[in-house]
């Protein structure tokens, strides 16, 4: 098997910048020439292994971050973006977007940002009867949209946050729970702690500082809700302070995101990373042990497990995506090559929309996607009750997969043929930007090829794809 060349001149640029090194500096400490390292930051030249040695020995660099997820996102983004019929032209190649991702990053981000002001302001002039007469009817991402990209572009990491959260837990550990725990620490700011029987989740009330859980949630929802509360209450200066980082463009994104980092403090306290990532590892990522062992929800350990992502402790990259009954994804994220679609559905062949068919039971696929990247996917379909007979019932899918190099690390990838490519069900992003000429299918024809319509024959599809 061929090594593949590794290309991060703007890694090693970034590295450096933050080192405050000139250039010749730089390539002195690495012990290569500067005309060596002006290539290597170009990407006209490969990382040698001997700089990537040079790098952890002399600046303790985590080389893994090396190959940072960004470049594959970016280039799966902009296919797909470019993809919009918008684009007259014949698309630039592979070549050409894996260059420029990795070359000029904050360009293609750019790009990304122009083309989703567009497809918003496309979308609302659409609907005229709802956007005539409007005085925010201003060129921005939706804001959802935009936190959606945040925490995706973060790796779903956000390492302060994180370690934050698991001092917490580490602190509390000696004879208490965490649901105790975080009870005893809200008491301790003078928070009333009381249960009802309405529908609302949880309620915080500033003024009389009461906080209201409902008793139709499961207690590791109510765990839950009770560290995002702890999390609002007790980090609210890191939160600010990670949120100005992140510069979004409404205060609707940024309260959307404070929620969000709310949620990921309360799953690292509940699972903290080094015990859980540990944990992980012993039960071969055993989706159920570990929902026992840390008083967790399926959902709240997949999530978890794509997170795992802390420099110089990387846990297995996984995806994670969460689908409702009409195929919306609802939440996603991505540590592969994988890559969701932005705009529209997922690929029906994809066994994370069977899930719904085989309740209580997980589902295993050995899946290839066009680019030839191999894949191990779990589904499982998960089932919110109201608490109440008369309360309606949320039902999910959610998936969680990586590539099939860590599939002996799953307890759930035993016995399966991972050795044989006609094991691996062929599976797109979205049929919009699929390569794929035959598949049965397919929904839409693909935006990037042109169509012959022959009215004479008819093969799986009404046309065929050049």
């Amino acid at each position: 098997m061929a090594v593949q060349k590794l290309y991060a001149g703007a890694k090693l640029r970034e590295l450096r910048a933050r080192l405050g090194l000139t250039q010749k500096a730089f390539a002195e400490k690495l012990g290569v020439s500067l005309p060596y390292l002006n290539q290597m930051e170009n990407n006209n030249r490969p990382v040698s292994t001997s700089v990537v040695l040079s790098l952890a020995q002399e600046f303790g660099y985590d080389v893994t971050e090396l190959q940072s997820g960004d470049e594959a996102r970016l280039v799966g983004d902009m296919r797909e973006a470019l993809a919009d019929p918008v684009f007259t032209a014949a698309p630039p190649s592979l070549a050409d977007l894996r260059l420029a991702a990795a070359n000029a990053p904050a360009l293609a981000r750019a790009f990304l940002d122009l083309h989703a002001a567009y497809r918003q302001t496309h979308e609302r002039l659409a609907s005229l009867d709802e956007a005539l007469g409007r005085e925010d009817a201003r060129l921005q991402p939706s804001p959802w949209e935009e936190v959606r990209d945040f925490f995706h572009y973060c790796d779903n990491y956000i390492d302060a946050v994180d370690r934050a959260a698991e001092r917490f837990a580490t602190q509390s550990a000696a004879g208490a729970t965490i649901r105790d725990a975080a009870i005893s620490e809200l008491r301790t700011r003078k928070v009333s702690i009381s249960y009802t029987d309405g529908a609302v989740v949880r309620h915080y009330d500033p003024d009389t500082r009461q906080l209201q859980l409902s008793r139709r949630a499961t207690e590791s929802t109510r765990t839950f809700q009770l560290l995002l509360q702890l999390a609002l209450l007790t980090q609210d200066q890191l939160l600010e302070a990670t949120l100005d980082l992140a510069r979004f463009q409404s205060p609707e994104a940024r309260a959307i995101a404070k929620v969000g980092l709310a949620n990921y403090y309360a799953g690292a306290v509940l699972m903290p990373y080094g015990r859980f990532l540990s944990a992980a590892r012993e039960t071969r990522h055993d989706l159920e042990r570990l929902a026992d062992r840390f008083g967790a929800s399926l959902e709240q350990v997949a999530h978890r497990l794509s997170t795992l992502q802390r420099p110089g402790a990387k846990g297995i990259p996984f995806f994670f995506v969460r689908v409702d009954p009409a195929g919306t994804i609802t939440k996603r994220h991505s540590a592969t090559h994988l890559q969701f679609a932005r705009y529209g559905g997922a690929c029906p062949l994809w066994n994370v929309h069977r899930a719904f068919e085989t309740p209580g039971r997980f589902l295993r696929q050995l899946a290839e996607t066009p680019d030839g990247m191999r894949y191990f996917c779990l589904a499982r379909d998960v089932t919110k009750s109201g608490g109440a007979f008369d309360a309606p019932t949320r039902r999910y899918a959610i998936g969680l997969g990586c590539e099939v190099k860590h599939a002996p690390a799953l307890v759930y990838a035993d016995h399966m043929d991972i050795d044989t490519p006609e094991a691996f069900e062929p599976i797109g992003i979205s049929c919009r930007i699929c390569e794929r000429k035959e598949c049965h299918q397919r929904a839409v024809p693909p935006l990037e090829r042109r169509l012959r319509v022959d009215p004479d024959h008819r093969g799986v599809l009404p046309y065929s794809v050049d």
